[in-house]
């Protein structure tokens, strides 16, 4: 069946794609979250007037063939745009076969571990950190957490003086010896002071250390890489096949962490797996919100072979992302530490209608 017509719903946080093929049948998918509305726009002008006409089943085709169609414009919005096409008709595959994508890509679905995931830096003070964090283990049952250090982009700075010093072993003592640490430096530091703290989180058990460094520095990354022990981690703002070559074959991270909406969809998400699988690393991707990126997440990473232990599963409520608030219907819930890949045809999940009902539309159809 032919693509006959891409529909987006979108505001300036987030955006939906729905696909209608030549029979009546539909899919829908997600553009990645922020600027969204800017998105739609990149969708209807550089990648609907590729789509609209081809077969819905030539999904990698597709996604290979727009940057190619689009080779002036390698950048970020392109591959955001992109997600939305390619999430869309993976949702149209799986409903169309009565499977979910989980089984379309070979896996299978079921309840997949999570690491509760804080996005709060300066809103939040470590005691109030290291008392949420419990609160949600007893609550939700989550086993691995991940907080914040350092500035985001903050060149060897702190939030304010002291506080990486103080949340660490606060958040330690306060959630036990048993308790997964993980944490994130949002590009924060340079080599020497990257492995300054590395070696810190290594005395409170920290497993995973990521973006210490400014992503763009892949050359820095590598230098932290190889001076610790615990895991560095990294690649979430990474959207170019040729630099996640780099960074597998090169062994920059020993963890990669592409996010499926910031990469390009699925196909390509799958591609940097093979290139992890290929290089004998672990994909813990980034998946920072509650719309459908998690979702996306989970079914990819109940598919892959090397996929690492955990999915990322924001612990944030309306406070912070007052966006999430009535997008679902049926949004995911962490039960024993674990989220479920939903078995239902396609993605799962149903965007709540007066949420379309009050987003920006645009529309591109084949001419009749």
């Amino acid at each position: 069946m032919r693509i006959q017509k891409l529909e987006t719903f979108a505001n300036r946080q987030v955006g939906f794609v729905r696909v209608t093929s030549e029979d009546g049948r539909q899919g829908w998918g997600q553009m990645s979250a922020y600027n969204a509305d800017i998105t739609a726009t990149v969708f209807h002008r550089q990648i609907a007037p590729h789509a609209l006409g081809a077969d819905e089943t030539d999904i990698a085709g597709l996604v290979a063939l727009i940057p190619e169609r689009e080779h002036k414009f390698p950048s970020s919005y392109l591959f955001r745009a992109l997600t939305g096409l390619d999430t869309a008709l993976w949702d149209l595959a799986g409903k169309r076969a009565g499977k979910s994508v989980c089984e379309l890509l070979g896996g299978t679905p079921r309840p997949f571990p999570v690491y509760a995931s804080s996005m709060k830096r300066g809103e939040i003070t470590p005691e109030a950190e290291a008392e949420r964090l419990p609160r949600l283990r007893d609550r939700h049952g989550y086993k691995a957490f991940k907080f914040r250090v350092g500035r985001e982009c903050g060149h060897d700075q702190d939030e304010w003086p002291g506080r990486t010093e103080a949340i660490v072993p606060m958040v330690r003592k306060a959630l036990g010896d048993d308790a997964i640490l993980l944490v994130d430096g949002n590009s924060a530091y340079s080599p020497k002071k990257a492995i300054e703290v590395g070696h810190r989180l290594q005395d409170h058990g920290v497993v995973h250390f990521e973006e210490p460094c400014p992503y763009w520095m892949h050359h820095w990354t590598a230098e932290v890489t190889r001076a610790l022990s615990l895991d560095v981690t990294g690649g979430e703002q990474d959207c170019d096949l040729t630099l996640w070559r780099y960074m597998t074959e090169n062994r920059v991270v020993d963890v990669v962490q592409p996010d499926v909406c910031y990469v390009g969809g699925v196909c390509r998400m799958l591609e940097v797996a093979r290139m992890a699988a290929a290089a004998g690393l672990p994909v813990t991707p980034h998946s920072a919100n509650q719309s459908l990126v998690t979702c996306f997440t989970l079914h990819i990473m109940g598919a892959i072979p090397n996929a690492g232990p955990y999915v990322e599963f924001s612990i944030e409520g309306p406070d912070y992302y007052p966006w999430e608030v009535g997008l679902l219907r049926n949004p995911l819930v962490a039960r024993d530490g674990m989220v479920d890949i939903p078995a239902e045809p396609g993605w799962g999940l149903e965007i709540e209608p007066a949420w379309l009902d009050k987003a920006d539309y645009q529309v591109s159809e084949v001419a009749s």
